[in-house]
């Protein structure tokens, strides 16, 4: 990333409203209209700071059953200096409107919002909303942070996910200091980590929680999370009475999954360092007769599971991260 471009500075035009250095503004982008021609806005908050400096964007909701990043933007905002005192920060809490509204992952075509990035103004729904997103959000930014929470009927533990072979992208995800930070150099195609990528963006994904719910412990990490890297970034001030817990480095992943179907009984939750060949649960039948053993593959550390204790054969179980070697 050059220079030049981590330091621009002066007004902001998002939507066709001018920001002015040291103002904060909530704007709505006009995205579609409901068959009933009820419109849909993208709601924007942009701060615009006094000093030149990186402009950050903060997006939850782009799956949109995926509630804890709309909490996490919400108190991010309250905390935040106003004036902001340098850089700037656009923050996006609901980018797929229809989905939220719907309490549904997907647009109501059934497209996936984060496989339809960097999208197309003449494109299907997702594609419109992604080619909006990219145009008025992410064009003006330097650094991105993309929140989202595990599918529906599984839970994550608070982690950051990016590119770590990007130098900036690890300096944010080691000052973010949630539980786990995942090395995942190839995104998803279609996936707005990868576009921003594309563009030269440092961009990462928080991960964390649950579907249709706030998980508190979820919410306060990826607040304090967020404003670590915009003490980082020189966009606010330092806070000396912050101290970041310990992060684990997770460099490989994979999803432990049913050899066969029945009611699963973990013995395991995300967060927990388990032995290679340790016993993570059992599935059996209805009267627990039955079982079959599940254990681990090698020795790690459990990113994420499933919640639904009603599992078919090769149903995923248990996200089981490998702990990378200390440097």
């Amino acid at each position: 990333m050059t220079a030049s471009k981590a330091e621009r500075s002066g007004p902001l035009k998002v939507g066709g409203e001018v920001v002015v250095p040291g103002e904060r503004r909530l704007l709505e982008l006009p995205t579609a209209l409901l068959p009933t021609l009820t419109p849909l806005h993208l709601p924007v908050a942009v701060a615009n700071g006094l000093e030149p400096g990186p402009r950050l964007w903060l997006s939850a909701a782009v799956h949109g059953d995926e509630l804890n990043g709309v909490e996490v933007i919400r108190r991010v905002l309250e905390e935040l200096p106003q004036p902001l005192p340098r850089g700037a920060l656009l923050a996006v809490p609901i980018v797929n409107v229809f989905g939220f509204i719907g309490q549904s992952r997907y647009l109501p075509d059934r497209r996936d919002l984060n496989r339809s990035f960097p999208g197309s103004k003449r494109g299907s729904l997702a594609g419109r909303i992604a080619n909006l997103f990219m145009a008025e959000v992410v064009a003006h930014c330097t650094h991105g942070i993309d929140l989202h929470t595990a599918a529906q009927d599984r839970s994550n533990l608070p982690q950051v996910r990016g590119d770590f072979s990007d130098a900036e992208v690890l300096r944010m995800a080691r000052v973010f200091a949630a539980p786990a930070m995942v090395d995942l150099p190839k995104p998803p195609r279609g996936a707005l980590r990868a576009a921003a990528a594309r563009r030269g963006i440092a961009v990462m994904v928080y991960e964390g929680g649950e579907a249709l719910r706030f998980n508190e412990p979820v919410i306060d990490a990826g607040v304090r999370g967020i404003l670590r890297v915009m003490r980082e970034l020189g966009m606010i001030p330092p806070d000396p009475t912050d101290v970041p817990t310990p992060t684990v480095h997770v460099d490989d992943h994979t999803w432990i999954r049913a050899r066969r179907g029945g009611l699963l009984r973990l013995d395991v939750d995300e967060g927990a360092h388990v032995a290679e060949g340790e016993l993570l649960g059992v599935v059996a039948d209805a009267f627990g007769s039955d079982r079959v053993s599940i254990r681990a593959p090698f020795a790690g550390l459990v990113i994420g599971k499933t919640n639904n204790p009603v599992v078919h054969g090769g149903d995923p179980l248990v996200n089981l991260g490998r702990v990378a070697a200390e440097e």
